[in-house]
């Protein structure tokens, strides 16, 4: 197994998700029942446990857009949580696609991390250079 010497730099690939059988306890024992754990949302706390200021997320797209898959397709490089929070309760981040990963954004911030980014992972590098993606931020 391959050394990434990128970890000494600060960033840290912390992954996280969905698995096993969810159940819960019934008299006499328990019972499997069905549920999901998102893995952008689950990710959002991890990252906060281990005290981490940035989360960046990778996803199918280089940024974040508003009225996506349409003609008026407009990328945003930056926005602001309050933003944020009013684009998704606007309808623009359907629960199918960048919903979740919006609202795990939303949530990191809340909860105290300073920055989200958003993009795909060929576009990772610039991004973290600040030429690409979506950045979420506080304020």
């Amino acid at each position: 197994m391959g050394h990434d010497r990128r970890l000494g730099t600060g960033l840290a690939p912390c992954p996280a998700g969905g698995g096993g059988i969810p159940v819960i306890r019934r008299e006499g024992g328990y019972d499997g029942v069905e549920a999901v754990v998102d893995k952008d949302l689950a990710s959002a706390v991890l990252a906060r446990e281990v005290g981490a200021r940035v989360l960046g997320m990778s996803t199918s797209v280089d940024q974040v857009a508003l009225h996506y898959g349409t003609p008026r397709a407009q990328g945003i490089d930056r926005m602001s949580v309050q933003e944020a929070r009013r684009y998704l309760d606007d309808g623009h981040f359907p629960s199918g696609s960048m919903g979740p990963k919006v609202e795990a954004a939303i949530r990191f911030i809340e909860a105290g991390g300073e920055t989200v980014l958003i993009t795909a992972p060929w576009t990772i590098g610039p991004a973290l250079s600040g030429a690409g993606g979506t950045r979420i931020v506080s304020g």
